[in-house]
């Protein structure tokens, strides 16, 4: 795995997030309170981008598309898509699948992300 500089840490205020492509992959950069963390950047229901989604409760993304929440620390998913309502009816054949995540360290006032 190699460390890729993404921004410095004033670049990202807490409590928001950016998209960035690092190294090939897309990840979303996410400042919370205590600390910096990154995942992929699509919504593993609809492939929706996360990014134009929001942070609620302090540490869980919500996908703008189906409302499915995911932990912004771990990538485990809080609430699967469950909106407009029927929606639950896709959810049979798109099951609930985690989002990937990456380790984020900072050094120098630089946001690093570890891509493999």
């Amino acid at each position: 795995m190699t460390q890729h500089i993404v921004c410095k840490v004033d670049e990202l205020p807490v409590g928001e997030m950016k998209a960035f492509a690092v190294a090939g992959e897309n990840i979303v950069l996410y400042h919370l309170e205590d600390g910096f963390f990154a995942t992929q950047s699509k919504c593993t229901h609809m492939l929706a981008p996360l990014a134009k989604g929001k942070i609620v409760e302090g540490c869980k993304v919500q996908c703008p598309l189906h409302r499915a929440r995911f932990d912004i620390r771990t990538g485990e998913v809080i609430d699967w898509a469950n909106f407009p309502p029927g929606i639950q009816l896709l959810n049979i054949v798109r099951g609930e699948k985690s989002l990937k995540t990456y380790p984020v360290s900072v050094k120098d006032g630089a946001v690093r992300v570890k891509i493999a």
